[in-house]
Parts: C-alpha cells; sequence; structure tokens
C-alpha cells in the first residue's frame, strides 16, 4: 500500500503521475492504484464504527448464542425468549450487555482491518486483471477470496480480547472470577499461560473462509446483480433497504456454514475454566479438550450433531441485523466522511 505525496493532501503531483503510470494504462485506472492516507484513515473509521453500532444493536443476543453454545446437556439456556428472560432474571438489564464494551474494543479494530484489507485485496485482484489485458470486474469467486483473506488477517489481529471477551461473557453475577479485560487477561496468562489466549484460533481460521468470504462474495455479488437487473447506474442508486436486504442474505449463508466451527473456537475458550462449569461439567470440574478434532468428537458423540448448532436460534435473530446494519453504516459513515473509495470500486 502506497500513499500518495504531492504539495496538496492527498493529490498526486503530475510528475509523480506519469513516473508511476504504467505503459499503455490510462491515468484513470492507474491513479487509483495509490490510496492517500486521508482515504485510509477514512476506510478504518468506517469500519470500526460499523462493528461498534452493529454489534451492540444485538449484544443480548450475542451473549445468549455463546451461553447456548457452551452449555452441555443440562441445558439452562432452551430458546431465544426463555434464555433472554433467564438472563434478565439472573443477571439484569446490565448483564445482558455483559462483554459488549470489551466485544466493542475487540470489533473497531477488528472491523476496521477487515473492511480495509478487503478493498486493498480487492483493488491488487482488479489491477492484476486490468494489467492482465481484462476488465478489472472481480467475479464472485474472486470477492469470496478477498472476503475470506481480510476475514483470517482481521480475526487473527484481534483474536486474545476475543478469547478473554467470551469468557467475561460467560461469567454469571454470582460465579465472577473476572472484573474487566486486564484482570481476566492477567489470571489468564499467570494460571493457563500465554498462548491459552489463542484458544480455538485454528476453528476460528477454519470457519472464516466461508463466513467472511461468503459474507462480502455475496452482499457485493447481489448488489451487482439488482443494479444490472434494474438497469442503474452504480451501487449509489441502491436503497438502504436493499443494502439491507443483501446484507442480511449474505450473513445468514455465511453463519449457517461456518457455525459448527464457532461452536468448538467457543467450547475451546472456556475449555477446562471453572468459570463454565455450571454450565457443562463433568465429574464437578468444567469440561476440558485436547483441541479442535477432540471437541468435535466428543461434542457429536456425547450430545449429537445438534449440538454443533447450538445458538443458532438466537444467532440467526442476531445476524440479519448485525450484517445489515455492518455493511449499510460501513457505507453511510463513508459517504459522510466523503471517503472516495468504496467496496465495490
Amino acid at each position: 500500500m502506497q500513499a500518495a505525496v504531492s504539495d496538496e493532501p492527498g493529490v498526486k503531483s503530475d510528475t509523480d503521475t506519469e513516473q508511476t503510470r504504467a505503459p499503455g494504462m490510462p491515468a484513470s485506472k492507474q491513479d487509483k492504484r495509490s490510496l492517500t492516507w486521508s482515504q485510509i484513515s477514512k476506510s478504518l473509521c468506517a469500519g470500526g464504527v460499523a462493528g461498534a453500532v452493529s454489534r451492540t444493536a444485538v449484544a443480548p443476543l450475542e451473549r445468549l448464542k455463546i451461553l447456548m453454545q457452551v452449555q452441555g446437556n443440562e441445558k439452562l439456556y432452551t430458546g431465544v425468549w426463555q434464555g433472554t428472560k433467564h438472563m434478565f432474571q439472573s443477571d439484569g438489564l446490565r448483564g445482558m450487555f455483559k462483554g459488549n464494551g470489551l466485544n466493542c474494543i475487540r470489533i473497531i479494530p477488528n472491523q476496521a482491518i477487515k473492511f480495509m484489507t478487503y478493498e486493498q485485496l480487492s483493488r491488487k485482484i482488479s489491477h492484476h486483471l486490468i494489467d492482465s489485458g481484462g476488465d478489472g470486474q472481480l467475479t464472485p469467486v474472486l470477492r469470496l477470496t478477498a472476503g475470506a483473506g481480510a476475514g483470517i488477517i482481521g480475526m487473527s489481529a484481534t483474536y486474545p480480547l476475543d478469547m478473554v471477551r467470551g469468557r467475561i461473557t460467560v461469567q454469571e453475577a454470582g460465579n465472577a472470577q473476572y472484573r474487566g479485560l486486564m484482570h481476566a487477561t492477567g489470571i489468564i496468562i499467570r494460571e493457563e499461560g500465554f498462548l491459552a489466549l489463542w484458544r480455538g484460533w485454528l476453528p476460528s481460521v477454519i470457519g472464516v473462509v466461508p463466513y467472511v468470504g461468503l459474507n462480502f462474495g455475496v452482499y457485493e455479488t447481489l448488489k451487482d446483480v439488482i443494479i444490472k437487473t434494474w438497469g442503474l447506474r452504480d451501487e449509489r442508486d441502491l436503497s438502504i433497504a436493499v443494502r439491507l436486504g443483501c446484507g442480511a442474505v449474505a450473513g445468514t449463508m455465511g453463519q449457517t456454514l461456518a457455525y459448527p466451527f464457532d461452536v468448538v473456537r467457543r467450547r475451546l475458550q472456556v475449555s477446562g475454566w471453572s468459570g463454565a462449569k455450571n454450565l457443562h461439567a463433568e465429574g464437578g470440574h468444567a469440561v476440558a479438550y485436547r483441541g479442535m478434532v477432540d471437541c468435535f468428537v466428543r461434542t457429536f458423540r456425547e450430545e449429537g450433531l445438534q449440538a454443533l448448532f447450538k445458538g443458532l436460534a438466537p444467532n440467526y435473530v442476531k445476524v440479519v441485523p448485525s450484517i445489515a446494519i455492518a455493511f449499510v453504516t460501513y457505507e453511510q459513515v463513508k459517504e459522510i466522511l466523503g471517503a472516495e473509495i468504496r467496496l465495490a470500486d
């Protein structure tokens, strides 16, 4: 990535343009290869805001999903309504948003990195296609690839925060062991080692490919189909309602395929942790797994195939508004900030 440099912020000089332009390439295409730091910062800001807004809007459902994923056959949470009611009775209104502050701290850099990486990967692929004599238009498969790469980078950069957030989210008011981010991180490292902060990373990487890949790939492809079908000029002519619908479909498809990996990730994050024994215990102790494969096998053998989809109901309820709000907020914030680049550029 290269920021443009000139006497005027964000504007390349004629000399610089001539020096960096590839032979035979129109100036309009070549100039888009370089992003200004202003464009980059706006993209990061929009991604962060989109993540915080979307996650806060569905925080109670997110917590309920995690609690249902971790619990064993002795179920404390059996459905969306019952589970939400039980959370409110146990921890109150504030408890329903437990872990959301930390989730926002995690999701802001996560979403910012993810959205910006997707745009950069898409631009690189598009420019490569142009250099090869094509029109630079990405196919659905290339969009999925760019989305998967963006998801892996964004998730890996912030994974320890997700692990700690999972622990804080699971603990109930009467059995709280962690007081906050720093306290929880210190205890986990001291008692379980530094690598404990990365428990569940592998299934997360595997699961993020279909999840984020389909999110971006389906979202962009659906918009393109609608634009061509309705004879619109570009995505700026799409209403917010249409964008919400595209985001909802994309999020639902991605979540369904990746969900078993999400369940295993959460279980590995609380594996052997005493704070989770009220949800899933064996011999009076919290259930512990040796790794991803062991978690998959034991969950399937002891609880059945449906256990790999525990919490899917509240997840469906939350994923539609969450993903849709994230995409629309991202694009709206970029328009407010006057960002020159868009997801479809």
